[in-house]
């Protein structure tokens, strides 16, 4: 009986996207009513209320598999960032956090936009002594926020390969360093997180680095541009259908954007303004398709098709695609939960 009157209850908090008033979030709340809370944010906040979603989040230990938490850590630092003049007494309201999960506020913090996050920080870093090391990073620069995350990684000219190849010892040994560069390109998350920050802010600014990721979902260069490419523009068709606002603010775009980015923008506005987003899934399964030929019978690229393997694309279930399907019914690109997203679809051709 406890059971059903906490189901009853949950379910009440379930509101349609177009509700007058956001509803308000029970701390025992199931992560799907904070999924749907989430959803309907933008349309009217409800910032009295982040607190308990965020403490179900802990709670739901959505954080345990961080490259799976991307769309939460975005709308936190989106939350935070929304009203500066309250962002300390917001983040106090998250507190006690357990110590695996420290990094959540350390990383959104950093990722909010405040203007004076780094005080911020250093303030709040008492709190959370374990992190030490992290907090240290963000504060020196040598981590960066999420507006100076650059697009991807930039390739060395002709001078730095000729450098290198004169330098280079031929005798030593090759010793692979763990590449922990952070750029769009090469983290899925990413994309997520800037959807979470969109969802609390409402802000254009998230959607704009979406927008600059539509030329990748043409790309035949690599797996990692091809993956995020198709995920920014199936994504954006699949909240565009439900978003008129956002729907509007994409097509008012075409006239401003590059050609590269132009055709692809073209196509998610299509889909949301004719509710067909199934073109878009096939269009990057095709593309994958391609990927493979060419990349194992024309040894175009042998650097990188050496080095691949096997390759895992998240044309699946990345969070923001796991969002959706929980709140407001949006399928996966292809299917599977936000913890089997990766897909392997390319093996190397011996």
């Amino acid at each position: 009986m406890r059971y059903a009157a906490f189901l009853a209850a949950a379910l009440m908090l379930i509101q349609p996207a177009h509700a007058e008033k956001t509803p308000e979030v029970d701390p025992r709340a199931s992560l799907g009513v904070v999924q749907q809370w989430i959803y309907n944010y933008r349309a009217k906040p409800d910032y009295a209320h982040v607190p308990a979603a965020v403490r179900v989040l802990f709670h739901s230990q959505t954080f345990k598999e961080p490259e799976n938490a991307g769309i939460y850590l975005g709308f936190i630092a989106g939350a935070i960032g929304s009203n500066p003049a309250k962002a300390e007494q917001l983040i106090a309201g998250f507190f006690p956090v357990r110590p695996e999960d420290e990094w959540v506020i350390v990383r959104a913090i950093a990722y909010s936009g405040l203007p004076d996050w780094r005080n911020v920080l250093r303030r709040v870093a008492p709190r959370m002594p374990g992190r030490r090391v992290m907090i240290d990073a963000y504060l020196a620069g040598k981590l960066p926020t999420l507006t100076d995350i650059p697009l991807e990684e930039m390739k060395p000219g002709v001078m730095d390969k000729l450098r290198g190849a004169f330098t280079k010892n031929p005798f030593a040994k090759d010793e692979r360093k763990l590449n922990t560069t952070l750029t769009f390109a090469s983290n899925q998350d990413l994309l997520d997180t800037l959807w979470g920050y969109y969802f609390a802010t409402g802000s254009h600014a998230p959607i704009q680095r979406i927008i600059q990721m539509l030329p990748w979902s043409k790309s035949r260069d690599t797996v990692d541009k091809l993956t995020v490419g198709s995920m920014a523009r199936y994504t954006l068709a699949s909240y565009a259908i439900r978003d008129a606002g956002l729907r509007e603010y994409l097509r008012s775009e075409l006239a401003r954007q590059p050609a590269a980015v132009k055709a692809p923008l073209a196509e998610v506005v299509e889909a949301a303004d004719t509710v067909q987003i199934a073109a878009l899934r096939k269009d990057a399964l095709a593309a994958v398709d391609e990927l493979k030929i060419k990349g194992s019978d024309s040894r175009r690229d042998l650097s990188f098709w050496g080095q691949v393997g096997v390759g895992a694309v998240a044309l699946g279930c990345v969070s923001a695609a796991a969002l959706g399907q929980v709140a407001v019914g949006i399928p996966c690109v292809i299917g599977g939960s936000a913890s089997q997203g990766l897909l392997s679809f390319w093996e190397k051709q011996q």
